[in-house]
């Protein structure tokens, strides 16, 4: 607010910037740069195929507090050689709206993202759904990978790969009942990657959702009835 030279005052507004975030959501990298990032809604390593409505840049964007518990989660997996990576992070409603459109039309099968489930029936198995908590900014996609790289892993016949992720079974966004945390058709290796991933999350106030290994929500979110819909985007 400024005087002009007759003592009227004068009130200046400041435009909002594109990399503003709203109180209380921070960007993952500002409070652990150590961890690992890998958005695949920003590119086309996704069961859409596309960069996903809302995503205008691969940034991890959460809650404060949730990004605050994933720095603890990270701090205590670095003592057995592992990092974090996120896969993805806060969904703006514009995205959840556009993986609804995607499905609506139906078709068969994808033998890449859902072997055995068919594209119009995703909703109705508990994979994808209208309102989703990755809106409310505390509920992230997350896997685990390995500190030094101990060789190239395969790409998984299911879901989106990463060349350094500990095996799970599937990989990240494989809508399909291999995926369900607990699947009995497992290696026990595969099966101890999976519990450690949520006994670690566990330790710091997150829940798994029992469909996907990988999701996982924080109890006490800040945001619990609010959904938001502002972009994904870097700070520049």
């Amino acid at each position: 607010m400024l005087r002009d030279g007759v003592g009227v005052l004068l009130f200046t507004l400041t435009p909002a910037l594109a990399s503003d975030l709203p109180d209380g959501f921070v960007r993952l990298a500002d409070i652990d740069p150590t961890i690992q990032q890998s958005m695949n809604y920003a590119g086309t390593n996704n069961f859409i195929g596309r960069v996903v409505k809302g995503y205008e840049a691969p940034v991890c964007i959460v809650t404060e507090k949730a990004a605050k518990a994933l720095a603890r989660v990270q701090a205590k997996l670095a003592d057995d050689g592992l990092t974090l990576v996120m896969f993805d992070c806060y969904r703006p409603e514009r995205a959840v709206k556009d993986f609804m459109d995607s499905i609506g039309a139906g078709g068969p099968p994808d033998p890449k993202w859902h072997p055995n489930v068919k594209r119009g029936d995703l909703q109705k198995r508990g994979y994808l759904a209208r309102r989703s908590a990755h809106s409310r900014g505390s509920t992230v996609d997350i896997g685990l990978l390995r500190l030094e790289q101990a060789g190239i892993s395969p790409e998984p016949a299911c879901g989106a790969g990463h060349d350094m992720m500990v095996p799970f079974g599937t990989g990240y966004d494989c809508l399909d009942p291999a995926s369900h945390t607990t699947n009995p058709k497992l290696s026990d290796e595969e099966k101890y990657n999976r519990k450690q991933l949520v006994e670690a999350m566990a330790a710091e106030g997150f829940r798994n959702y029992s469909k996907e290994w990988w999701h996982f929500t924080l109890n006490g979110e800040p945001f619990p009835k609010k959904a938001f819909d502002f972009p994904v985007t870097a700070t520049d």
